[in-house]
């Protein structure tokens, strides 16, 4: 089952994302803490005999376009329990965050990850798409929802990023938001 993060949820989410990014657990894990604070937009677990065994996080950032800055969603980190993965929840939680992103109004969803997971998902790599490294423009805080231009933005852009490393140091927020 897909459903809304909860408070309570906390440990359960710390649990399988660190697990889930072995190595780098602990670090993706204190991006989520941090994310969910001030950036958080949507967050989900995916649940199974009331225990979290999944969890992806929107969170919000910018795209420096022509008309100015323009706040879309980052879909990072999407976590899945090992002893879980292949099942369908990170299938769940992607169709269901990409559910809430169009909710949301995003005019575009971007992420890092495996092009092998993302692509036969409906990911596409964001440079064919007219997309490249984030300028360094400088900005004291980003324009009101209002004053976006999203309908200039494909309707449902959802793509993933070839250099993520860059990309993710480079956003205009000044935070690695993916």
């Amino acid at each position: 089952m897909i459903r809304e993060y909860r408070p309570d949820d906390e440990a359960g989410v710390r649990a399988v994302v660190t697990e889930a990014f072995g190595d780098e657990g602990e670090t993706v894990a204190a991006l989520v803490d941090d994310l969910r604070v001030g950036h958080a937009r949507a967050e989900l677990v995916a649940e199974q005999d009331g225990a979290v065994v999944g969890h992806v996080l929107l969170s919000r950032s910018w795209v420096d376009a022509r008309q100015g800055l323009v706040e879309v969603l980052v879909l990072s980190p999407l976590s899945v329990a090992p002893g879980h993965q292949g099942r369908g929840a990170g299938t769940g939680l992607l169709a269901a965050a990409i559910d809430r992103a169009r909710r949301l109004g995003a005019p575009a969803v971007f992420l890092e990850g495996s092009p092998a997971y993302y692509s036969p998902r409906g990911f596409e790599p964001a440079t064919p798409r007219g997309f490249t490294r984030p300028s360094t423009r400088p900005s004291t805080s980003p324009p009101p929802a209002s004053r976006a231009s999203p309908t200039r933005w494909p309707a449902a852009c959802r793509c993933w990023c070839a250099s993520a490393t860059n990309w993710r140091a480079r956003w205009p927020c000044g935070r690695a938001c993916c």
